[in-house]
């Protein structure tokens, strides 16, 4: 028969071995989640000196028909492939829009179908200069007299 504190070694040896083994065969831990995304410089992970760009373009007239409505659409997507996807490519966002106004002398508000172009951007000249070359070139190709821009400072987290 074993001596009893001999039994007691065994055991503690016996454990002390499974744990050795188990800590060999443990996979490394994951990488934490976190709610940022760690891509790229576009795109940072915390960024600040950022601004929310809105610009505002009336596309076509509320109570306009079905085909009216898609030769407008045709035009705002040609636009943005033309315009406004080369200057700002890492990304930008499009709502849709009610909008009116009322012009000089008018007597009731013009109502419009509008597009809403969100630009997240950092502040920098040559995003105010993109920003610029875009409204320009919308007032040019659709002789508006204006697209409202709005602009405020942010912080951004992709």
């Amino acid at each position: 028969m074993a001596h009893p504190h001999s039994r007691a070694r065994q055991r503690a040896g016996d454990l002390l071995l499974v744990a050795a083994l188990a800590g060999c065969t443990t996979t490394p831990a994951p990488a934490p989640v976190t709610a940022a995304y760690h891509g790229d410089p576009a795109r940072p992970a915390q960024g600040e000196g950022w601004l929310r760009t809105e610009l505002y373009f009336a596309t076509g007239r509320w109570e306009a028909g079905e085909a009216e409505r898609a030769a407008d659409e045709a035009r705002w997507l040609a636009f943005l492939d033309r315009e406004v996807t080369p200057r700002f490519p890492h990304g930008l966002s499009v709502i849709d829009v009610y909008g009116q106004w009322l012009p000089d002398g008018a007597a009731t508000p013009t109502r419009l179908r509008s597009k809403e172009l969100v630009v997240l951007h950092a502040d920098t000249a040559e995003a105010a200069a993109a920003i610029e070359a875009i409204r320009t070139a919308w007032k040019r190709d659709t002789g508006h007299l204006s697209v409202l821009r709005s602009q405020l400072s942010t912080r951004v987290s992709f």
